[in-house]
């Protein structure tokens, strides 16, 4: 029996392996799975077996799950096209008799206005109608995301969002990473369903704060209504459809679907989650790996 990694040419993915490597999973009971096959190496480099696999392609699932493996499923960045993919996941899992899946999911799925989270709610409704025992990992925001903001704050001094006071439990990807390892090898996880989260709330003045000390001078943050944002994104010609989905992501925000800090992730992981700015600098000194 094997714990086979899906999604393992992503950085999560990756870092998973490795978590498990270091809590002492041997590299031959390790099949890491992944679509492209020079990111699959940096797994195989771990010590782990790496095998192509796709979730476009049932056929290319089957030979990588055998029966009583455990499923290590993350799940699809294609978001839109997340419900077939994810159901030849588990189709491909039922067929295989495999003893567990454990699915990366989001916040709150059942209740989250978050523009993601009717896929990832349509999928834990799979995993749990197949009949396998399952652990479902409900991750917040990765705070590596945030990284992303500091070209643009950079250069204007400014940070402009439209999450008005709402907060974000944000953990470093790490920190997920560690929190699904140990669900994967310890006991007494199966059908449970954890909301992962960092230990504490942040909202965007403290973000600004913290783009403050990496370098060295005042941002200050700024709310924008929706409008506002609009007019912002098309000024930097973002693609339409990543300004809706930016704006539906935000206002989410605001109205707090990110601001829960549950203490379920550090529990697990035997130590305290990864602080913002901490992990914004880790994101930054090294962006190959977050």
């Amino acid at each position: 029996m094997a714990i086979v990694v899906t999604g393992a040419s992503g950085v999560l993915g990756r870092m998973i392996v490795d978590r498990l490597i270091a809590r002492g999973v041997s590299g031959d009971d390790i099949l890491a799975t992944g679509r492209d096959r020079h990111r699959l190496s940096s797994a195989g480099a771990l010590g782990a077996r790496t095998v192509i696999g796709t979730y476009d392609e049932p056929e290319s699932l089957d030979p990588l799950l055998g029966s009583g493996d455990t499923l290590m499923f993350i799940s699809s960045s294609e978001v839109g096209k997340r419900h077939q993919q994810h159901q030849n996941v588990v189709e491909a899992a039922k067929r295989a008799g495999v003893g567990r899946i454990v699915y990366t999911s989001a916040p709150h799925v059942d209740a989250s206005t978050l523009p993601m989270a009717p896929e990832h709610w349509d999928t834990e409704n799979m995993i749990t109608a197949s009949g396998i025992p399952f652990t479902i990992l409900r991750n917040n925001w990765y705070t590596e995301n945030e990284a992303s903001l500091l070209p643009g704050v950079e250069r204007t001094n400014e940070l402009l969002t439209g999450w008005n006071e709402g907060r974000i439990a944000s953990a470093s990807r790490i920190d997920y990473a560690e929190g699904a390892a140990a669900v994967l090898t310890g006991d007494g996880h199966e059908n449970a369903i954890y909301e992962f989260s960092g230990d504490t709330a942040w909202d965007g003045i403290e973000l600004a704060q913290a783009f403050t000390a990496i370098l060295g001078r005042t941002i200050l943050y700024h709310h924008r209504t929706s409008d506002e944002q609009e007019v912002d994104l098309l000024a930097q010609q973002v693609p339409p459809e990543r300004i809706q989905a930016r704006i539906a992501i935000d206002t989410a925000i605001a109205r707090g679907d990110l601001a829960d800090a549950n203490p379920t992730l550090s529990r697990l992981i035997g130590r305290p989650t990864t602080p913002l700015l901490e992990g914004l600098k880790a994101a930054l000194e090294h962006p190959a790996a977050s």
